[in-house]
């Protein structure tokens, strides 16, 4: 990781390559291969690292949207090596095309099985967001996903999913430790509370010539399981307050309580350890 200058202020998996087109419909194979030839990596880095159900794909498709930014969705790697960076654009080459004079490349990390050590990245410039949601909201919300799906899944009960919840956040604190001063951090509420002053910070720390705005597009991974967000809200194109109702959930009090103590003290570390933040006004 080379540059982080702004100043300090005040205050899911990839289609594998031969799997077809989408739909199975018809195309051109010399065309397409000309589309997602490598292109030369001259390209700065963006990486998000979070947990999951804290408006990280809302995130995403705001980044994604600005014209110096590619990517929005999870890439599910990580990024030990110079390779890595290889990958993740070939990942990303496989879905979108690269918009033409942009600057960066983004991805998202928010479970422990990925990695990102930026110091083994070489000379790519690479900016760091980090960012939390409250546990009680956070913890019934991926209850709420994983009851969704068929099979029994790995977080579809409360307990299972704090343990996630609190593993994670530990692991977000100690990369604060190991790297003081090296990211941005932001409470999670405050994309929806006050989007306007977020985004404008986050334009200046991102060293952007123009402004994240607050509406954003729909690309072809929107809504697709294991690329971010899969409920309709992601597909409005816009922040929204509308907030599901999970008060269904039941959370024991014994997991709440540790969650509630974990998240104040890793949170306290993110914002000590951090270049710069900005923190919701509910907090």
């Amino acid at each position: 990781m080379r540059r982080l200058t702004s100043p300090k202020h005040s205050a899911e998996h990839s289609r594998p390559a031969d799997s077809g087109p989408p739909g199975g419909t018809y195309y051109n194979a010399r065309e397409t291969e000309r589309e997602t030839r490598p292109v030369p990596d001259h390209y700065s880095r963006i990486f998000l690292l979070s947990h999951m159900r804290a408006r990280t794909s809302l995130a995403g498709h705001i980044l994604g949207s600005h014209p110096s930014i590619n990517g929005y969705f999870e890439m599910h790697i990580s990024y030990e090596d110079g390779s890595a960076l290889e990958r993740q654009l070939e990942l990303l080459q496989r879905h979108e095309r690269l918009k033409e004079g942009s600057r960066y490349l983004f991805d998202k990390l928010l479970h422990d099985d990925y990695r990102l050590l930026p110091d083994q990245l070489g000379p790519t410039d690479t900016k760091i967001l980090v960012s939390l949601l409250e546990p009680e909201r956070s913890i019934r919300s991926i209850v709420a996903l994983f009851r969704q799906k068929k099979t029994r899944a790995p977080y579809a009960s409360a307990p299972e999913a704090a343990r996630y919840y609190i593993e994670r956040i530990e692991t977000l604190a100690r990369f604060a430790r190991s790297t003081p001063g090296g990211y941005y951090y932001y409470d999670a509420a405050s994309l929806v509370d006050t989007p306007e002053a977020l985004l404008s910070r986050l334009t200046r720390w991102l060293e952007l010539d123009t402004p994240l705005e607050p509406r954003y597009r729909l690309f072809s991974q929107t809504g697709k399981p294991r690329m971010g967000d899969s409920s309709g809200l992601i597909r409005s194109g816009r922040i929204r307050r509308t907030r599901s109702d999970y008060s269904h959930i039941e959370l024991p009090r014994e997991e709440l309580v540790q969650a509630l103590d974990r998240y104040r003290g890793c949170r306290a570390q993110l914002i000590d350890h951090a270049r710069d933040s900005f923190l919701s006004t509910a907090q």
